[in-house]
């Protein structure tokens, strides 16, 4: 892991029709983007699936918590 792994970015992206702007750790982005290649969807798409299911969970977390744990949850399924 490198320095530059842990460095914020702020991306904006659109979420059932609304543009939000999210920030998380490059290392984070990085590995959703991989994931979303992977899965032959956009970064949107990923995000709002993610995003959907917040509202799942009581209380639903902050939309950057939940792209990290479902990065972490990828990852240790084997598949990030």
């Amino acid at each position: 892991m490198s320095a530059s792994d842990h460095r914020l970015e702020k991306h904006s992206v659109a979420i059932a029709g609304h543009r939000t702007s999210v920030t998380l750790e490059a290392i984070f982005w990085r590995a959703l983007k991989s994931i979303a290649k992977e899965r032959r969807r956009s970064l949107s798409e990923l995000i709002a699936e993610i995003d959907s299911r917040r509202g799942e969970m009581d209380p639903p977390p902050n939309l950057s918590s939940a792209l990290r744990v479902y990065v972490l949850s990828q990852s240790r399924a084997g598949r990030a």
